[in-house]
């Protein structure tokens, strides 16, 4: 399952009441302050991983069924997936104190079974301030969600989200099954809101939900639309992007497109992603 780089408060340099304290006192620190806050809005969204196929459902099935056939094709994927490679590219638009900021981050990333990630850095423009006290640490925060400690925590399970049926009928993209998760603990990790299961593979295609856990009393609200796209027999996240809602009237975009994926099984096969 995929990381959730939302979080960024387990490595601040100090405790957020003496970092509030500092920044309100020191006009010049508040606005990277929020932007180190900034790097943690992604992480839940994206705990989906590559999810493999299977026959189509031939009926609709209850909410019991669905999250069970959802848990058993999530651990065949982590079955099957021995790693792959893609390129991802990041964009922030901050618009608040004291400026509009922009910057862009494109990143190679290598993934081996069953969590190590390799990024590398291959260009960055745009707002210093953001690429290194945003977009850089969200790697260090997608690293820190496939600890050993963190890796099951982050699973869509029964074990870590209570689930409610809001949809089920035939749709023609395949994303018939619309469940309603709310996270068992506020964690880091988690979010809350809605997903789409496709009838087929069950595997997660869209999400649209907030953090379990909001990082700080700075930011007043924070949106993820994440979709999914279909790699050979796997599901792998397409495009992720956050809208937070800071007080003091700002608000930050955060975009995450991702592409060129290059896919290898335990069976040796490789799937390439078609281009965009």
């Amino acid at each position: 399952m995929f990381p959730q780089p939302w979080y960024f408060l387990k490595v601040r340099p100090m405790h957020i009441p003496e970092a509030v304290r500092f920044m309100m006192t020191r006009k010049r620190y508040f606005t990277p302050g929020i932007f180190a806050l900034l790097s943690c809005l992604l992480v839940p969204a994206m705990a989906s991983f590559a999810q493999d196929s299977a026959e189509k459902a031939a009926a609709r099935l209850t909410l019991p069924e669905v999250v069970a056939r959802l848990t058993e094709r999530n651990a065949e994927r982590a079955a099957e997936l021995s790693g792959f490679r893609s390129e991802r590219t990041y964009q922030i638009d901050y618009k608040g104190i004291p400026h509009a900021m922009h910057a862009e981050m494109v990143v190679d990333l290598t993934y081996s079974a069953p969590a190590t990630e390799d990024f590398k850095v291959v260009s960055q423009s745009g707002s210093k301030l953001l690429v290194d006290l945003v977009l850089k640490r969200l790697l260090d925060t997608e690293r820190e969600s496939h600890d050993d400690k963190n890796r099951d925590s982050v699973q869509i399970t029964g074990r870590n989200y209570n689930f409610t049926m809001l949809d089920s009928k035939d749709v023609v993209d395949g994303c018939s099954y619309v469940l309603e998760v709310e996270p068992k603990v506020p964690s880091k990790f988690l979010f809350r809101g809605r997903i789409w299961v496709d009838d087929k593979d069950f595997a997660v295609c869209r999400i649209e939900a907030e953090p379990a856990k909001n990082p700080s009393f700075w930011i007043k609200k924070t949106e993820i639309h994440h979709s999914f796209m279909k790699v050979g027999e796997f599901w792998l996240p397409a495009q992720n992007t956050s809208v937070s809602h800071i007080r003091l009237d700002g608000s930050a975009t955060l975009t995450i497109k991702y592409g060129n994926y290059e896919v290898q099984t335990t069976h040796a096969l490789n799937m390439h992603a078609p281009q965009p």
